[in-house]
């Protein structure tokens, strides 16, 4: 479907979208196997068609396709990232290059990984000219993660340090972005000898966790004052007890994944240390509510202080390719990847 003339809500039109299904609850990660069908599409009074351009793959698409998410439905289609334009709505936002994220989409009901998606018009974020279809799709779960969780812990600030756990993570390299952006010092985490492979605005200093202790490393490079908040993307014992030690008085931590669904818990260190921790879960937030925080983040991209992940065009698929596309999410691929539904 092209852009057509205005409409109004009055005049809602059905489009026959080419979508990925899934049909059941995958035995496991290899065994995820959506296929493709065409279903109509009209959208509701309060939302938006958009042409869908391009389409990221996240672990939590696929790990919500194996039954880890119980509140998942099927069948649907999957996918909670977009980037597009819109064909179907008021007049005014025909034609206009969007992007979004969501908890629901692609969980609860019918996502992006589809040629057309309908979404709530109060979800959709307007695209940088400078940022392409498929590094705006790319955008979504990782830096609304990240600034979710510097949101909760108030904004990191000049004079203050950021530790990240897995800091070339999509969200890790979101949230040394941010940090760096916002003037913070940042030490990052890494579990090889490797460089920082994301954007910032400021030197990463880095701990390789595979030859050094990361707690006395940090108080050792902050002076023995420890730091000031840490975004744990990695979660599990090792890294829990690790940050705790890392922490200064009234220190934050951030936790958004574990490997461990319960660890030990020192409440003496806890108060005595003033700790407070925050968890960040972008499944609890809607489609409207990703957008809204999305929003934070475009003026950051419009002036270059946070930049989209690079999309390489091997990390490129197309529907009929999306069990590559999941498999390569699951595997050892680090880049993003994205499926281009149409052309």
């Amino acid at each position: 479907m092209t852009v057509a003339s205005a409409r109004t809500n009055a005049t809602a039109v059905a489009v026959e979208a080419t979508c990925l299904r899934l049909t059941a609850k995958a035995a496991d990660a290899a065994s995820v196997a959506p296929v493709v069908e065409r279903h109509q599409l009209v959208r509701g009074l309060d939302d938006m068609l958009v042409e869908v351009k391009a389409a990221a793959v996240n672990p939590s698409d696929v790990k919500a396709a194996t039954g880890l998410m119980p509140y998942a439905v099927f069948p649907r289609t999957p996918g909670r990232d977009f980037a597009g334009m819109v064909v179907d709505g008021p007049a005014e936002w025909i034609g206009r290059e969007v992007f979004g994220s969501s908890g629901d989409l692609g969980i609860r009901r019918d996502g992006t990984h589809a040629t057309h998606l309908v979404v709530e018009a109060a979800a959709l974020v307007e695209k940088p000219a400078s940022i392409s279809m498929e590094e705006a799709a790319g955008i979504g779960v990782p830096f609304v993660t990240a600034i979710e969780g510097f949101r909760r812990t108030s904004q990191p600030k000049p004079g203050e340090t950021v530790l990240i756990m897995g800091v070339n993570g999509k969200v890790g390299q979101a949230a040394a972005q941010l940090a760096t952006w916002h003037g913070a010092r940042v030490i990052g985490v890494v579990r090889k000898d490797e460089p920082y492979q994301g954007h910032a605005n400021g030197p990463i200093e880095l701990i390789n966790s595979a030859t050094t202790e990361i707690a006395p490393r940090a108080r050792e490079m902050t002076a023995g004052k420890g730091v000031d908040i840490i975004f744990n993307t990695v979660g599990g014992e090792a890294y829990f007890q690790a940050a705790n030690k890392a922490l200064a008085l009234a220190g934050r931590q951030i936790l958004i994944a574990t490997v461990d669904k319960t660890v030990n818990f020192n409440i003496l260190e806890f108060y005595r240390g003033r700790h407070t921790y925050f968890g960040v879960d972008t499944l609890a937030f809607s489609s409207i509510a990703s957008g809204e925080i999305l929003r934070e983040a475009v003026a950051g991209f419009a002036s270059g202080h946070l930049k989209p992940f690079p999309i390489a065009d091997s990390a490129i698929y197309s529907l009929q390719d999306a069990k590559q596309a999941y498999a390569a999410v699951t595997g050892s691929a680090r880049d993003r990847i994205v499926l281009r539904p149409v052309g």
